[in-house]
């Protein structure tokens, strides 16, 4: 974890600030390899100058802003981001509100008041297709133009492809959304991972010998409805198991909820806020006909989550500790 990882906002004082500091700037949903590359730089520029690095993010995601009645499927809400953030050795980060104010801001303006004036970078580093300010008119390369009057280093980085496809969060998303983990664990540089508290359901698991934790996802979730194989994070525990996502249709085919069982574990965790990373997609969500058929596919998604989290890297990701 990272020591001291600090989260500077809109109303954080200006003594608080760390003048001089190297920023990497981009939205970061899922702080996949292309965000990594960006944060790299900004990391290597950090220590050639002696200067600590931040990331600049905005929320909420300017998706949301500008079109609040579409869903939009995050991959990391902002605490897990900053989780994320915070695992990569930065020295914390900026979270800057995006409104109504900030989204009218000029690309010129964003780039003197808020990255100049209060922040008083030095460097940034960014992707090669980030664009802000009113209109999107801000851009790498207006950045690279700016640098020299400006007196800051810039870097732009190239995008990063796997198989000969660009590594995004839309990317990732899709792959999700298809149950195709592998795709969206290799684009993340590590299992994808959410964070809940786990509530009380129906019991009905208890009943059946497969009692389990359960946690309401974000109602946008665009996670493929299925059984997945699992490695859960309490604390720094760590503990394998299986989980459904989906909307039980043998019952009640309510509201998708997630249900994790979890493998060799006895306790109460009603309460307790567990860390969920997706290894393997084992099948689709089906209807059973009756209780039997339905234990015995439970006894074989079990046999099946083992094996696959036995031949599985043992990786979790890799989250640091904020504030």
């Amino acid at each position: 974890m990272t020591p001291g990882f600090t989260v500077i906002r809109d109303d954080t004082q200006a003594a608080a600030i760390p003048r001089g500091a190297v920023v990497a700037m981009g939205n970061f949903d899922g702080v996949h390899l292309g965000h990594r590359a960006v944060i790299a730089a900004a990391l290597q520029m950090g220590r050639a100058h002696d200067r600590p690095a931040l990331a600049v993010t905005f929320e909420p995601h300017p998706r949301s802003f500008f079109s609040p009645n579409t869903p939009q499927f995050r991959l990391t809400d902002e605490a897990s981001k900053l989780r994320l953030l915070a695992g990569t050795g930065l020295s914390g980060a900026v979270v800057m509100t995006f409104d109504k104010g900030r989204a009218g801001t000029t690309a010129q303006d964003f780039i003197h008041h808020d990255l100049i004036d209060r922040l008083g970078i030095s460097g940034i580093a960014v992707g090669y297709d980030f664009h802000f300010g009113k209109g999107r008119v801000g851009s790498p390369s207006l950045l690279v133009s700016e640098a020299p009057r400006l007196g800051i280093e810039v870097d732009v980085q190239a995008h990063i492809d796997i198989d000969e496809r660009p590594v995004s969060s839309s990317a990732i998303r899709m792959a999700l959304a298809e149950g195709q983990i592998d795709d969206a664990t290799a684009m993340l540089g590590g299992p994808w991972f959410v964070a809940g508290t786990v509530i009380h359901g129906e019991k009905r698991g208890r009943d059946l010998g497969y009692p389990t934790a359960n946690i309401r996802l974000d109602k946008n979730c665009g996670l493929k409805h299925g059984i997945y194989a699992v490695r859960v994070g309490r604390g720094t525990e760590r503990l394998n198991g299986v989980a459904s996502f989906g909307r039980r249709p043998t019952f009640d085919n309510g509201a998708p909820l997630l249900e994790v069982f979890l493998f060799d574990f006895k306790g109460d965790l009603y309460g307790v806020s567990l860390d969920v990373a997706f290894i393997a997609f084992i099948r689709d969500e089906v209807k059973f006909d009756g209780i039997e058929a339905l234990v015995r596919q439970m006894d074989d998604d079990s046999a099946r989550a083992r094996a696959a989290l036995a031949a599985a890297p043992d990786a979790f990701p890799k989250l640091g500790q904020v504030g």
